[in-house]
């Protein structure tokens, strides 16, 4: 059984939902024979390098919200995340540009470390407040996950594995994913959002059987373009 998930590395819901699939997944029977891969998708793939102002005032001038109430909602984030074993400090989060991390990933899954990888950058993004377009800062994350350094530097100074990255993201799109973190279970059922570890247990045992495709599942918390 091979586990697709789309998630960007600046997206709060994909670091709750990756804690939630892998609470399913402990509780799943069969855990030894499935597979998971992570697909790239970026929320915003016109981001500079790093935005100017901080969170709060990046949400508050894209979702037409005051400062204060983008905070509030970056708190409220920050405890569910907590529900979750997570760390979050969105307030010191650096917005910016997440192709040169999603590239490591790919990277990464030729060496067999992808989960790795995306936990560390997940991790460095959401609380350590580290940048992700920084290639001497993703060049150390990658090097503490054990990729070669070499093949690490090369990635960042060239466009290996860019068209992989354009290559989820062109999937996702003929997929109809609108927001993210999106589940996908050997390409016949999937989930939308950071459902609970109930939802995504029941996700893995209905895709086991020879079934047809089953509708997508909705409703889980998500980031996308209209908000997160």
């Amino acid at each position: 059984m091979n586990v697709e998930i789309w998630s960007d590395i600046a997206c709060p819901w994909c670091y709750v939902g990756k804690r939630r699939f892998e609470a399913a997944l402990a509780r799943y029977e069969h855990a030894d024979d499935v597979t998971v891969t992570w697909r790239s998708f970026e929320l915003d793939p016109s981001a500079p390098p790093e935005r100017a102002v901080d969170n709060a005032t990046h949400l508050s001038e894209k979702y037409g919200m005051s400062v204060e109430q983008a905070r509030q909602a970056n708190r409220q984030l920050e405890q569910t995340a907590a529900g979750d074993g997570l760390e979050m400090h969105l307030g010191t989060a650096r917005g910016g540009n997440t192709f040169d991390g999603h590239r490591l990933v790919h990277l990464a899954q030729a060496h067999g470390l992808q989960d790795a990888m995306k936990e560390r950058l997940l991790r460095a993004y959401f609380t350590e407040g580290e940048l992700m377009s920084d290639r001497l800062t993703l060049e150390r994350l990658a090097a503490e996950v054990g990729l070669p350094a070499d093949e690490v530097r090369e990635t960042l100074l060239t466009e290996r594995f860019a068209d992989e990255v354009r290559d989820d993201e062109r999937v996702a799109a003929q997929l109809g994913v609108r927001g993210v973190p999106f589940f996908v279970v050997d390409r016949k059922i999937a989930a939308s959002g950071a459902q609970p570890p109930e939802t995504l247990l029941e996700l893995l045992r209905q895709a086991r059987p020879e079934e047809p495709v089953v509708p997508v599942v909705t409703g889980g918390d998500a980031c996308g373009p209209e908000g997160c």
